[in-house]
């Protein structure tokens, strides 16, 4: 039996090929980067390049995938649930972000929280071959979840400061982003995988458009 039977019926043969033959370097592996993580290797995105410089916390079990690894590295756990994956763990920071070659990737998914970090990629990555996650946390409801240009969004405060570090960076160009209008329940912290996970599946979606 194939595994990929009903992905192949769904997509097509070649579209498969093609899914399976791309390589894809996702940066965060926590509540969004997780669930997008599976939802591609699950249709055959076996060239996954996965960065993340986290342990797993007793705290991130109400929202991540490979959590109840409490104290293991997020990459190393989650090589042991997705074998094919490339697992680097480090810090995703202005050094390694200005030494890292991202051309040989053909689609480059953002799905890390630090904004500084954040603000840098689109600068280093082909906007035609980025796409990036906005704020998932402090929300309930997964239907006001979108994809639009990183310009065009409206009602998410993490994409607010973003667009603003972009404009005083000098940033011209443009990508597309996952994020919520929906207003936030809390100030505090807080999250609900039905909208973080919804978060991550969103991305899968995206970048398997984009890639085909």
């Amino acid at each position: 039996m194939d595994r990929f039977k009903r992905v192949k019926s769904l997509f097509g043969e070649n579209s498969f090929k093609k899914l399976s033959g791309s390589k894809v370097l996702l940066l965060g592996v926590g509540g969004v980067g997780g669930f997008c993580l599976d939802a591609l290797f699950r249709t055959g995105v076996s060239q996954i390049t996965v960065v993340d410089f986290d342990r797993f916390e007793l705290s991130n079990q109400n929202r991540q995938i490979g959590s109840e690894a409490v104290g293991e590295y997020k990459v190393a756990h989650l090589k042991t649930l997705y074998p094919s994956i490339i697992p680097i763990c480090t810090k995703i920071d202005k050094e390694w972000i200005e030494s890292f070659d991202f051309l040989k990737f053909d689609l480059v998914i953002d799905a890390i929280d630090d904004l500084s970090a954040k603000a840098l990629l689109p600068f280093f990555i082909e906007n035609s071959k980025f796409i990036s996650s906005m704020g998932g946390a402090k929300k309930i409801d997964p239907t006001q979840i979108k994809i639009d240009s990183i310009w065009n969004t409206k009602g998410d405060p993490l994409a607010k400061k973003f667009r603003s570090i972009l404009r005083k960076s000098g940033f011209r160009g443009d990508f597309e982003v996952v994020y919520s209008s929906e207003v936030m329940k809390i100030e505090k912290l807080g999250s609900f995988v039905g909208v973080t996970g919804s978060f991550g599946l969103t991305l899968a979606s995206l970048a398997i458009k984009k890639l085909l």
